[in-house]
């Protein structure tokens, strides 16, 4: 029963960066707006919380910078294609691209630097931030279908036009979402900084971002599902992890491969199958909304 729980509690905080980046996304997308920035959102909040760690030692301080960070840089984002009209998409890879590139050089003073044990709780041997990332998702699911802001927000991502003609402001709908979004994707890149690996290496999020936009595909854009998808791919990771210490002979560079061809697999399935699984993106999804006065 030990070692059962001590996988259940392991599936769980490798599932919560993955849990807080989709959730952030999830809703994201629902407004409208297509960020492939995720990546990058992730690893400078790694950084930011890592580095506030081991500059001030509070936890605290710690995860508040890495939401601000990611935040900030899900503002720059929205400036450039909600008020700029950038294009989202080429716009959200030069993201990833730029916190991958800052993250790389501020990390350069930090590298080799450790944040410490994280406390846990005796419940399943996980932290007070994965049980947070639970709750962020009844949260998320609860505001999203029973709340007059997530009705706003949904309108918005279905048809922009429409609910600018009603008197919704579209821009500062999808800006506060961007926010929300970064916030999330920053707490989840400083999960893995902090909690999960509490230590700074270059590119450390090895590509959980691009994950979590698969896993809000996989979610049908629905927050309940999102957790599904992140055990699912957190128990992938898991296997990667311990398969060679069970005596299984497996080739390491194979292991490494497994959460993206998992990845991979299922977004074949679900767009194979896309009325089974309910798959329906937000109408306005990555369309950009021209205000007409």
């Amino acid at each position: 029963m030990d070692l059962f729980w001590a996988i259940v509690g392991g599936l769980i905080v490798a599932a919560t960066p993955l849990v807080f980046a989709a959730l952030g996304e999830l809703v994201v997308e629902k407004s409208g707006v297509l960020n492939l920035g995720v990546e990058g959102m992730m690893v400078i909040g790694a950084i930011a919380g890592l580095a506030t760690k081991v500059l001030t030692g509070s936890y605290v301080l710690a995860f508040i910078a890495a939401i601000v960070a990611g935040a900030l840089m899900a503002g720059l984002f929205g400036v450039l294609t909600q008020m700029l009209l950038s294009n989202q998409v080429a716009t959200g890879l030069a993201l990833t691209l730029f916190g991958l590139g800052v993250s790389s050089l501020v990390g350069q003073s930090f590298s080799g630097k450790t944040a410490g044990a994280f406390p846990k709780l005796p419940v399943l041997e996980v932290d007070v931030v994965a049980g947070l990332s639970l709750v962020m998702v009844a949260v998320v699911a609860w505001w999203l279908s029973s709340t007059r802001g997530g009705m706003i927000l949904r309108a918005v991502g279905e048809n922009h036009d429409a609910a600018h003609a009603v008197g919704y402001k579209v821009v500062r709908v999808r800006m506060m979402a961007l926010l929300f979004g970064g916030a999330m994707a920053g707490m989840g890149g400083a999960y893995l900084s902090l909690v999960q690996t509490p230590f700074w290496a270059e590119k450390m999020t090895a590509g959980r971002g691009w994950i979590a936009l698969a896993l809000v595909v996989f979610a049908a854009w629905q927050p309940v599902r999102v957790l599904t998808g992140a055990l699912l791919f957190g128990g992938i990771t898991i296997v990667q992890l311990h398969a060679q210490g069970f005596g299984l002979k497996v080739d390491a560079q194979l292991l490494s491969m497994l959460p993206y061809l998992a990845t991979i697999a299922v977004l074949v399935l679900i767009s194979r199958e896309s009325t089974r699984f309910g798959l329906r993106a937000p109408q306005s999804l990555g369309k950009t909304f021209y205000a007409v006065s």
